[in-house]
């Protein structure tokens, strides 16, 4: 719902730090290390180094707008890097709702079934619609920049960043 705002404003920054990285690391290389990055948040949240965390998650967000510039700039944009992208966001996001869950079991396990019940059932809409629209050639003009068509929806790249970033920081400030 947020990301047609969002993603304009953290274009060009991404650009300029692409445009750094160009011809130094490919942009599978930059996802994969985020992907690195991001799943030590799952023990950092595991044992409760909620900061910590929230540090390997911005960064883990970042890496994930930093791959597509890249691939864009240098061309090296294609249909295995956006699988490749899509896919550890997915595992990603599975790895910070477990890591609150073992954090706090008693008091976050109901919350963190549930939520990975509803990734699960968006991820599958996710992705069953965007294979449906790449054969009928549909795009989205109001984000241009992504591998692939999907459906807007009430909760986007935005929104699931900032729900990750508030877990964090209340888990931060309100200790159980």
């Amino acid at each position: 719902m947020l990301d047609r705002w969002t993603m304009p404003m953290t274009q060009g920054p991404l650009q300029t730090l692409a445009t750094k990285l160009a011809g130094r690391v490919s942009p599978n290389q930059v996802t994969l290390l985020g992907f690195i990055v991001g799943m030590s948040a799952l023990p950092l949240l595991a044992f409760e180094y909620y900061a910590l965390a929230l540090v390997a998650i911005i960064i883990n967000r970042i890496s994930d707008g930093l791959d597509g510039a890249l691939a864009r700039l240098t061309g090296k944009s294609s249909d295995a890097g956006g699988f490749l992208d899509i896919g550890l966001d997915f595992v990603f996001y599975a790895a910070v709702v477990l890591g609150f869950a073992l954090a706090r079991p008693e008091e976050n396990a109901l919350a963190a079934a549930f939520l990975l019940f509803a990734f699960i059932g968006t991820g599958t809409s996710f992705l069953a619609f965007a294979i449906a629209a790449k054969d009928q050639h549909r795009t989205r003009p109001d984000l241009p920049n992504k591998a692939f068509y999907y459906l807007e929806g009430l909760t986007e790249g935005t929104e699931t960043v900032a729900a990750l970033v508030l877990f964090c920081l209340f888990q931060a400030i309100l200790p159980g």
